[in-house]
């Protein structure tokens, strides 16, 4: 029987455009929560909230009973986590890793395998919302493990927004790939039809309105629509996290046998976003590319 998860002490490593939002919340929530982030400005913001922040990422693991990985990609995570005398080595064993990040689903079972090693239990958790469900603590959490030490780390996971458990490791990867395949559909959608509105003369505001509460109803049209119409693309989340995804996503159906066209069409619409240099932007300046192509 495993022990029961201590969450009050919680290490976070990556204060970016959610982790930060993260970690003020847990610490909010009563947690005592310590952080490392590359970039240290964004780490030390955070002391206000009364969070302790780490020189590096092992200063921020090794006291912890629950560890919380929010960095950007596969590679990064691996770089931080597994690195000699990283992440997962300086764990204490019967530590919990919880990695929020977005990242293949063989990189999780992969890093499930070398925490195992260690005696630290693994949690792949990756979350959607944006910056502002981190903000309000609303994120839809996606959890793959073991059962009992999900349903241990709901402390961890009650500040952040709501957390559902999938399936084994690595299966809380494959939710947000299908999250993310589903979410970078809806707002190509979203964002051809209402140039296709703006370019046939209607007001792209006023279809928009006149939409809410139809068929074509969503957050999608809801938010980004909302940004598409005023050019607010101050990133939420970046289109060049947007395309790693829909190709991590390709590559894995591609693995199962799967032919997805659709996404196919998707992926290159975002990676053609990224290449004209708008990467950085949120993806619902996707709208940017297709008015790029019809000039």
């Amino acid at each position: 029987m495993s022990a029961v998860i201590d969450t009050r002490t919680v290490g976070l490593v990556g204060t970016g455009i959610m982790g930060g939002h993260m970690a003020r919340r847990l610490a909010e929530a009563g947690h005592r929560v310590t952080v490392w982030n590359r970039t240290p400005d964004k780490a030390e913001a955070l002391r206000a909230h009364g969070v302790s922040v780490a020189d590096d990422a092992g200063g921020a693991a090794a006291a912890a009973d629950v560890v919380v990985c929010m960095l950007s990609s596969g590679p990064v995570c691996d770089e931080v986590l597994l690195a000699p005398g990283g992440v997962i080595d300086v764990m204490r064993p019967g530590a919990t890793l919880v990695v929020m990040s977005s990242i293949p689903v063989e990189t999780a079972r992969a890093q499930a395998a070398r925490a195992a090693a260690r005696g630290v239990r693994y949690l792949d958790a990756p979350v959607s919302g944006g910056e502002r469900g981190a903000a309000a603590g609303t994120l839809a959490i996606m959890v793959g493990g073991d059962a009992a030490t999900v349903e241990e780390a709901a402390p961890l996971f009650a500040p952040l927004g709501r957390a559902t458990h999938v399936g084994p490791t690595g299966t809380g990867q494959l939710a947000k790939l299908v999250n993310q395949l589903m979410v970078a559909t809806s707002v190509c959608a979203v964002a051809e039809a209402l140039l296709l509105a703006e370019r046939g003369g209607a007001d792209p505001a006023r279809v928009r309105e006149a939409l809410l509460g139809g068929f074509a109803d969503s957050t999608v049209l809801r938010q980004h629509g909302t940004r598409m119409i005023e050019g607010d693309f101050k990133p939420g989340g970046p289109a060049k996290y947007q395309v790693k995804d829909t190709t991590t996503a390709l590559a894995f159906a591609h693995g199962l046998g799967l032919d997805l066209p659709v996404a196919a069409l998707v992926d290159r619409l975002f990676a053609d976003m990224v290449a004209h240099g708008d990467g950085d932007l949120d993806h619902s300046a996707v709208i940017l590319e297709l008015r790029r192509r019809s000039r």
